[in-house]
């Protein structure tokens, strides 16, 4: 069998709840997880051999985009689904004209959204004993930056 690359999909508010639940609050009910705006969002999923691996959901307003609950499941961390995943999240964004992202990253977790370009904010807050940093990463827009350059 050959090794096929992940593909990245849209995919419904159904489809990442399990993994959501099964990475970030095994211990709650499910409904834990959900989002009173899930429906409005967009939400991504990594396929490997035809199953998600990793997900993230992105929230949009006023041209900015907060991605939540981005998770890959615990056997399969470490492997660069979740590199990979966010790497084409970002590229579509920038590609779609998006002036701001930005998140609510676990404070042990920020080095990592560091080496996408998202910078620590000072906001910080704790949510069921476990400590955020409001992270962001603001786009140039290439077609005006090379513009100015011409």
């Amino acid at each position: 069998m050959k090794n096929r690359p992940p593909v990245i999909k849209q995919i419904t508010s159904s489809e990442v709840l399990p993994i959501r639940h099964k990475v970030m609050w095994p211990n709650k009910p499910i409904r834990y997880v959900e989002l009173p705006n899930d429906n409005n969002a967009r939400h991504y999923g990594l396929f490997v051999h035809g199953e998600i691996k990793s997900i993230i959901s992105l929230f949009t307003e006023n041209n900015e985009v907060q991605f939540r609950k981005f998770a890959t499941l615990i056997e399969f961390q470490g492997l660069g689904y979740g590199t990979i995943l966010l790497k084409n999240i970002l590229d579509l964004l920038q590609k779609e004209g998006i002036r701001r992202l930005w998140c609510n990253a676990r404070v042990e977790k920020s080095a990592y959204y560091e080496k996408f370009n998202l910078k620590t904010t000072l906001q910080k807050f704790e949510k069921d004993g476990i400590e955020y940093v409001i992270m962001e990463r603001f786009f140039v827009d290439i077609a005006k930056t090379k513009g100015a350059k011409d």
